[in-house]
């Protein structure tokens, strides 16, 4: 991918986790985010401006992933994308057992995640190159002394695999200006390291590209530092994300495994919704 050669990363160790080995940890530059939830659908166009980065080039469709979709699924209007990510989007049950859902549950499809000139997320209507974006939330409730875990997944149906290309490299690249950032009001994320990788690179064996970042929350409600952490996944025009968050009593392994149920589904769901093997 032409992106990961535009980004300055400084790479540490790899460590074991989500997918068999997608969780990264150890290149500097931070980013992503959420908008209330996880950063699954960053623009190009967002508040603070239009970015003028080098168009990237897109990875091929069949690269050994053995993904190749089929352009008679492809979603071309709003209500097909928007019936794909519901399709997709993971549900408390996703997550594992004792996952409810919270309030609200889903958002907007018509509205995504924008980081702001000021490092706030906020929700803007979509652009054009969009046809849908859906966030579904999710936690495990308090319980014996410990606080919730809190989860969220990102579906967003691009009108095509290009414009999704775009939206992982940018997202990529906003990570080096936010390293700190205001999720909503009360709740934040700060010390953000993130990482890309094209398939098979890196641990990566399910996606065509995949970002992920780490950092640590911080809470009105809840306190902190606790664990965080996010990832994002593309096939064709479709990105997947998915984020945790801890509290008190709750380790960074307990939101693994919940983030390893819910992106696990999420991507075999898209590869069926894709290939028509559904």
């Amino acid at each position: 991918m032409e992106y990961r050669r535009r980004v300055r990363l400084h790479c540490g160790t790899l460590t074991t986790g989500l997918l068999a080995g997608l969780l990264l940890a150890g290149c500097s530059g931070g980013g992503g985010g959420e908008a209330t939830e996880p950063p699954g659908s960053k623009n190009a166009t967002a508040s603070s401006g239009t970015r003028s980065s080098p168009t990237p080039t897109p990875s091929p469709s069949a690269t050994g992933l053995g993904f190749t979709p089929d352009p008679g699924r492809a979603p071309k209007t709003r209500a097909e994308a928007e019936r794909l990510a519901r399709a997709v989007a993971a549900a408390p049950v996703n997550w594992g057992p004792g996952f409810v859902k919270r309030d609200p549950y889903e958002s907007d499809p018509g509205f995504w995640p924008v980081l702001d000139a000021n490092c706030v997320w906020q929700r803007d209507p979509l652009p054009a190159t969009v046809l849908a974006t859906l966030t579904r939330s999710s936690e495990l409730p308090t319980q014996d002394g410990k606080g919730p875990i809190r989860v969220a997944a990102v579906v967003t149906v691009h009108r095509t695999a290009k414009d999704a290309d775009w939206e992982m490299a940018e997202t990529l690249e906003e990570a080096l200006r936010c390293p700190d950032q205001q999720l909503r009001q009360g709740e934040r994320i700060t010390g953000l390291l993130s990482q890309g990788s094209a398939f098979g690179l890196l641990g990566n064996a399910t996606a065509e590209d995949t970002l992920t970042e780490g950092g640590q929350y911080y809470s009105d409600e809840l306190g902190g530092p606790y664990y965080y952490y996010w990832m994002q996944s593309r096939l064709g025009q479709v990105t997947v994300a998915v984020s945790g968050r801890g509290s008190k009593g709750r380790s960074g392994k307990e939101v693994d495994a919940a983030l390893q149920q819910g992106v696990g589904q999420m991507l075999s769901l898209t590869e069926g919704e894709l290939e028509g093997a559904g």
